[in-house]
C-alpha cells in the first residue's frame, strides 16, 4: 500500500501524487519589472503544459490571470472537460 498523498489539482480537481506550481501572472511580466512575481495556483502538469500550449504569457497576465478565468475560457474549458475523465497516472499529450 502506498503513503502518497494525493493533492487536487486546482484546475481540473482530479486528485494527483504530484502538481506544478503556475503563476498566475507569468513571472516574465513581473522579473524584468522586479515586481512581486504574485499569486501561484497548484495545478497537474496536464493542465500547466495545455495552458502554455494555447495562451501566450501577454494574455496570460492580462486576461487570464486568476482560476476561475483560466477555468472557464473555452479551450481551457473543453480540455478541462476531457481530463477530469482521463486516470491520474496517464501521461496526457496536449494539443493546440
Amino acid at each position: 500500500m502506498s503513503n502518497k498523498k494525493l493533492r487536487q489539482c486546482e484546475l481540473c480537481q482530479r486528485e494527483m501524487d504530484k502538481l506544478t506550481v503556475h503563476h498566475l501572472v507569468p513571472r516574465q511580466n513581473t522579473k524584468r519589472k522586479k515586481q512581486d512575481p504574485g499569486e501561484t495556483v497548484n495545478i497537474c502538469s496536464a493542465c500547466h503544459r495545455q495552458i502554455h500550449t494555447l495562451f501566450d504569457n501577454k494574455l496570460l497576465a492580462k486576461e487570464l490571470n486568476t482560476v476561475e478565468k483560466l477555468s472557464t475560457e473555452p479551450q481551457m474549458e473543453k480540455f478541462l472537460t476531457w481530463v477530469r475523465k482521463q486516470r491520474p497516472d496517464k501521461r496526457i499529450s496536449v494539443h493546440r
